[in-house]
């Protein structure tokens, strides 16, 4: 068997030093992780906003628990991850913070949540989903620079929050209706920038605008 050409042995991954100096590593463009990260959002918002609206019986709320840890939890975080691959400050923090959301939500109530007294567990809840409408808030302003879809969706999931927050931390249960309905609004909304994102990629065009904001 011939030993190969030069350039076949300096590539050879057993060729010895040379080829280990010569080879680099390329990096290999990756898929826009945005509309997994916008999906796994909306279905997670989705469902737990059916049993915060009351149009589901509560009974089934367990349900949540599953998707706040795969789905709205992990892939969300992984989608963050994936956005620091790609540059995009703002989804990287808004992917990897809400996965980080539906992560810290399911571990209370999985661990956490029978070390609180009965007497306090709406304020506690109430103060985290406060403090979630905060940072929405100050993410919302910088969504101002994204897309109208986007920014629609951060401007609905603050006003889902505080209602919550509120609704919670007051044992206001119309309020907490309330929030749920909105959350519904956010999931919709979170759907449509996932559909018309993979849309647009798959179709390449304008299938479903989105209406880039000034920059």
């Amino acid at each position: 068997m011939e030993a190969g050409t030069a350039s076949e042995r300096r590539f050879e991954p057993a060729a010895g030093r040379t080829a280990d100096e010569r080879v680099q590593f390329v990096p290999t463009p990756i898929a826009d992780p945005g509309p997994l990260g916008l999906a796994a959002f909306a279905l997670t918002t989705f469902v737990l906003s059916m049993f915060n609206s009351g149009l589901v019986s509560s009974a089934g709320e367990p349900i949540v628990f599953g998707l706040a840890l795969t789905y709205g939890g992990l892939a969300q975080l992984l989608a963050g991850m994936w956005e620091f691959r790609t540059g995009n400050t703002f989804g990287a923090v808004a992917f990897t913070s809400y996965g980080a959301f539906w992560l810290s939500f399911w571990a209370f109530v999985q661990f956490f949540e029978k070390s609180v007294p009965k007497a306090d567990a709406g304020h506690a809840v109430g103060l985290f989903l406060i403090a979630w409408g905060i940072f929405t808030a100050y993410m919302f302003i910088a969504s101002l620079r994204t897309t109208a879809a986007v920014s629609l969706v951060f401007i609905l999931l603050a006003v889902t929050f505080f209602l919550l927050g509120i609704g919670n931390a007051g044992a206001h249960p119309n309020i907490v209706k309330a929030g749920g309905w909105v959350g519904l609004a956010t999931a919709v909304a979170a759907w449509y920038a996932s559909f018309a994102a993979v849309t647009n990629s798959t179709f390449g065009r304008t299938v479903m605008p989105v209406r880039p904001l000034n920059r």
